[in-house]
């Protein structure tokens, strides 16, 4: 019996909301494995980490097809842009345009792109959250969203079946980037966070880059239809 193969060597990987925190760590993983990585995001990154960058809304129905039009190959695709607005998302146009970057930009990339990843056997990892679980009295719209990745996960897995696409997505917990700066500097949100998580820290970017190298790999090819918490224990606590 042959060892398992974790290895995204030679893969085409695309990484929506890739400047951020979180799309960066992971885009820096796949690129150590020895994969293609393109980024997308509205804006450019900081500064040049040697990655192929398109600019993309992925509000913008037509701006995504155009960008799949561009891209030959694809064999994984993971949507990792989002924002949130705290005490903001209760106004019905704050809350659309939020769940509208997460979770309806999840599917105008997952339909754009499922040619490509049908013609690779590919899979398809989303972004979920700790807000997938529980109710967020500040960011209802975040919290809807994520709420809802779980179950388009779910849905897609099955209907992306019969293309052989797998399609899984990862929960993180608390993570250091600078959508979630306002909980980290909230003395009130951190001592009762410090009090169930058994970390008893905030986590970095690059933690949870190993589970989307996983899924990436041929080793997780009997795993579809899921969403892993990457959260230190957080959920079991």
């Amino acid at each position: 019996m042959s060892a398992p193969d974790f290895s995204v060597a030679g893969r085409h990987v695309l990484i929506s909301g890739g400047t951020g925190g979180i799309g960066m760590a992971f885009a820096h993983a796949f690129k150590a494995g020895g994969a293609n990585v393109i980024l997308t995001d509205v804006k450019p990154p900081a500064k040049d980490e040697g990655f192929d960058f398109h600019q993309l809304d992925v509000r913008d129905s037509e701006a995504v097809l155009a960008l799949a039009k561009r891209i030959d190959r694809l064999d994984v695709l993971i949507h990792c842009a989002g924002r949130l607005i705290r005490h903001e998302e209760f106004k019905p146009e704050v809350f659309a345009d939020i769940v509208d970057i997460h979770l309806v930009g999840n599917m105008r990339l997952a339909e754009a792109f499922r040619p490509h990843l049908k013609a690779s056997e590919g899979c398809l990892i989303n972004i979920a959250s700790m807000f997938s679980y529980f109710g967020a009295p500040y960011i209802p719209a975040y919290a809807s969203a994520k709420t809802g990745i779980v179950g388009l996960t779910k849905s897609l897995a099955v209907a992306y079946a019969e293309d052989r696409i797998r399609v899984n997505a990862i929960a993180p917990g608390w993570i250091k980037t600078e959508i979630s700066r306002p909980g980290q500097e909230d003395p009130e949100f951190n001592a009762k966070l410090m009090l169930r998580l058994p970390t008893k820290r905030w986590s970095a970017p690059e933690e949870l880059a190993g589970t989307a190298v996983f899924l990436a790999s041929p080793a997780a090819k009997l795993i579809n239809g899921v969403t892993i918490p990457v959260d230190g224990g957080y959920v079991a606590s």
